[in-house]
């Protein structure tokens, strides 16, 4: 009988999932809404970059020529050539390459320790200290900025090297230095969340992990590198792919303490003074290379997205990372 019963349910439930108007129409209109928002979401995303990219191969001719829309009549690479020129590209590119995944790598290093630290190790304070430190994502740089200046303008350690040789200290400007040892103690550009998703992992990972580890005779250092970091592949994946993508776009920072490198962000930002309209021959020529600019700029992430797009995705499922 019972039996039946399931069976006369189960029947019932296709059939009106096959064959009752009412639920048919709800089940098409949630289709409509659905891809009526991810197609308008998409297109706002996507619109300023198939634009930049129109642009980027178009004459002058073709900017003021309202029959061309989005495919160029007269396709041209001297917009990208010029402004390879302008921004010094390759030196440019290579120099933001080494800085990003330097600073990416040391930040990746410090803030597991922190986290992990803050995830599994009790101690006096740790609570103050960690609300600190969530403390730290929402103030601006800019409130800190003369002190930071200051600090690497005359950097010394506890008045050490000024104790023997007499001077203020070292300057560490027009160096990467600044973002190395800033990066290496988990004080640099955004490490606060860094440390937070490092610490929210860890607390979700078994402690039977570090148990079994203690058990043969493992310490503290030995289990988190042999054991809880292998397990924390998709927290790495997250801060790696933000720690250089941030790194990556800042011009606050590099111009703060590197403000003659010849850096991506720095040289896009000398672009509009550059290619201004007296210089480059009219106003058309200028939309030109800004916009071959801003896309020439975006596009080694571009690059990088679509072959960690999957790794990324998976990674921000498993943290929890939203917002």
């Amino acid at each position: 009988m019972k039996a039946e019963i399931g069976r006369a349910a189960a029947a019932l439930a296709a059939w009106n999932r096959h064959y009752n108007p009412v639920e048919k129409t709800k089940t098409w209109l949630w289709i409509m809404v659905r891809s009526v928002l991810l197609f308008g979401i998409s297109f706002i995303i996507l619109y300023p970059i198939m634009t930049k990219i129109s642009i980027a191969f178009k004459s002058s001719e073709d900017l003021f020529d309202s029959t061309v829309v989005w495919i160029p009549r007269n396709f041209t690479l001297d917009n990208v050539k010029r402004v390879m020129e302008y921004l010094d590209y390759y030196t440019a590119v290579t120099n933001t390459l080494l800085l990003s995944v330097s600073v990416a790598v040391l930040q990746l290093v410090s803030c597991a320790l922190a986290g992990y630290g803050f995830a599994r190790l009790k101690f006096w304070g740790s609570g103050v200290l960690f609300a600190l430190v969530v403390f730290t994502i929402v103030i601006p740089p800019q409130t800190i900025m003369v002190p930071t200046y200051l600090h690497y303008r005359f950097f010394d350690v506890f008045g050490i090297y000024g104790l023997f040789t007499g001077s203020k200290g070292v300057n560490l400007l027009e160096s990467y230095w600044p973002f190395f040892i800033s990066s290496a103690l988990a004080m640099g550009l955004k490490n606060g969340l860094y440390i937070f998703i490092f610490r929210q992992f860890f607390r979700a990972l078994p402690k039977e992990l570090e148990e079994a580890a203690y058990v043969d005779g493992a310490g503290v250092l030995k289990t988190f590198v042999r054991v809880m970091l292998p397990n924390a592949t998709p927290s790495i994946v997250t801060v790696l792919l933000f720690s250089f993508i941030w790194q990556w776009n800042d011009s606050y920072f590099v111009n703060l303490f590197t403000p003659h490198a010849t850096l991506l962000s720095r040289t896009l930002a000398l672009l509009p003074g550059i290619v201004r309209p007296e210089y480059v021959g009219g106003v058309a020529h200028t939309s030109l290379y800004l916009n071959t600019g801003t896309l020439m700029a975006i596009l080694p992430i571009f690059v990088l997205y679509l072959f960690a797009q999957k790794y990324f995705v998976e990674s921000v499922e498993r943290t929890g990372v939203v917002g």
